[in-house]
């Protein structure tokens, strides 16, 4: 028996499946008469700045199983707990099983469901553009009340008892931002500081804490003499009892920004797209849910074009385009923060920490694979 011959068979099956994924990938980018932005497994025809439907009805998917995924502002098992309320009513409103994914970091989120695995997402207001642009991902609701959308703010923030009263007063001095492509966390105040007094990289060398409550945690300690928060962090961190407002004093607010979107992925079934808005928009928040989301209480209906324009201004005016380069380098500089904490972390039992993804620290962007069916979960 020649044991080369199953081996070469799968070569050469892989590469006729390669073949036939880049050649549907030619054939969808000769077919494109404007893609703007996205990438090339995307197409923008109607110029709403987010991945159309294929035209291809056998494109469609509609599994049997939908997987849910929420930004990892926080640890990841905290949210799992908090929308349960929300993936049982989702289950029940689409028949379907739901499955809660905690992913671990931002662009983990971003490569799931350009991968197929994750078809309903709530992505951080920043990494949404990677979403959109990088993943398919079309926006469709936030966060709200009844009078829209509500967002959250830049807080500058330092210790209560620090001598800090202003931004200028921060020169030379230790100040944490969360991760390269945050909104709040650290795009924003690249833009917002300097007209202040402070100019990041001039005035001081950011600190990249991995996250708005690792960087709310380490002023209080001490780590960090200022950072740059998410107000709706900070604030769930306070009203769960995580910190005591008391112990910070905020130095700067910036203008409201929009908060995390809530999208699915451009190639589920529009019958199944519809569906999925109904439940989402018909579904009102648990008392617990609303006491987390500061007041929130529903989800409302946003567009990406047209919520997020104060997003990609910042983006654009910090050099940071959402395209597949800072996507990569974004998804390294998470993986080297997340091995730096792993090797200072403790071994954990918690499920959250044996999530699929794990097994990639740093996710490279790759084509869905070829011939995926319209069932697959």
């Amino acid at each position: 028996m020649n044991i080369r011959r199953p081996r070469l068979c799968a070569v050469m099956l892989g590469a006729v499946m390669g073949a036939l994924a880049a050649g549907a990938a030619l054939a969808q980018e000769q077919d494109c008469k404007n893609r703007g932005q996205l990438d090339t497994l995307y197409c923008d025809e109607d110029h709403d700045l987010v991945a159309d439907s294929p035209k291809d009805p056998k494109h469609w998917r509609d599994p049997s199983t939908l997987v849910f995924a929420y930004t990892p502002v926080e640890d990841p098992a905290v949210y799992q707990n908090v929308f349960k309320p929300f993936t049982d009513h989702l289950a029940a409103c689409t028949g379907k099983r739901v499955v809660y994914y905690p992913v671990q970091s931002n662009s983990a989120e971003v490569e799931a469901m350009r991968s197929g695995r994750l078809h309903v997402a709530g992505f951080s207001t920043g990494p949404t553009g990677f979403a959109v642009n990088l993943a398919g991902a079309v926006p469709f609701a936030t966060k709200g009340t009844e009078k829209g959308v509500q967002g959250y703010h830049l807080l500058a923030i330092v210790r209560k008892d620090s001598a800090y009263t202003k931004l200028s007063d921060l020169k030379g001095k230790r100040v944490a931002h969360t991760s390269p492509s945050s909104n709040s966390g650290n795009l924003a105040p690249r833009v917002l500081f300097p007209p202040e007094g402070l100019k990041p990289d001039e005035d001081y060398k950011p600190l990249m804490s991995g996250g708005h409550d690792k960087s709310t945690l380490g002023v209080r300690s001490g780590d960090y003499d200022m950072a740059p928060v998410a107000s709706d962090v900070f604030e769930r961190m306070v009203v769960r009892g995580t910190v005591s407002g008391d112990d910070f004093r905020i130095i700067h607010q910036s203008p409201i920004f929009p908060t995390s979107s809530f999208a699915y992925a451009h190639d589920l079934k529009p019958e199944l797209v519809a569906k999925i808005k109904k439940c989402f928009f018909e579904f009102r928040f648990t008392p617990e849910m609303t006491k987390e989301f500061n007041g929130d209480d529903r989800f409302v209906p946003i567009t990406y074009k047209e919520t997020w324009a104060v997003v990609r201004e910042v983006a654009e005016k910090t050099g940071t385009p959402y395209n597949k380069a800072g996507y990569e380098a974004e998804s390294k500089r998470e993986a080297k923060r997340w091995r730096k904490n792993s090797s200072n972390r403790r071994p954990s039992s918690r499920p959250w920490t044996r999530s699929p993804e794990l097994a990639s620290r740093a996710p490279r962007l790759r084509p869905p694979p070829a011939g995926r069916s319209s069932s697959a979960a």
